[in-house]
């Protein structure tokens, strides 16, 4: 596997607290730069990057605590476009240390994290991050 950029992106909505929603940034991603986007009306776009696979230990991390490897993979597998692999967490559930993945047309109502990663093997990620459990 050689170079990789991976890009996570929440929105603080006006009724949220900034902090939590770094927080629940973090229990995904970890070793990044966060940028803040203002978009008008008192929201924010929390935009994190990393060029690191390991990085993302948190998020194999809660994928093993929670016992959803199996079930992450065909949803993880359905968001590979090319080189590019995009898929949802649920922010809500990741503040709480825990893992809910969505696809990106489904919006849960406290919003969700938005997680895409670029690299020449998305597969090898994907099994990285949720390998078969049997």
């Amino acid at each position: 596997m050689n170079r990789i950029e991976i890009i996570a992106e929440a929105t603080v909505n006006p009724t949220e607290d900034q902090k939590k929603v770094e927080k629940a940034l973090a229990a995904v991603l970890r070793d990044s730069t966060i940028e803040k986007v203002n978009l008008g009306r008192e929201t924010v776009l929390l935009r994190a990057r990393t060029q690191k696979l390991d990085s993302l230990v948190p998020l194999k991390a809660l994928l093993i605590q929670d016992r959803i490897r199996d079930a992450a993979r065909s949803l993880l597998y359905s968001g590979i476009a090319g080189k590019t692999l995009r898929f949802g967490v649920n922010k809500q559930v990741a503040y709480v240390n825990h893992i809910s993945l969505v696809e990106l047309n489904e919006e849960p109502p406290l919003g969700l994290i938005r997680m895409e990663i670029k690299c020449d093997d998305p597969e090898s990620v994907i099994d990285w991050i949720a390998p078969r459990s049997r």
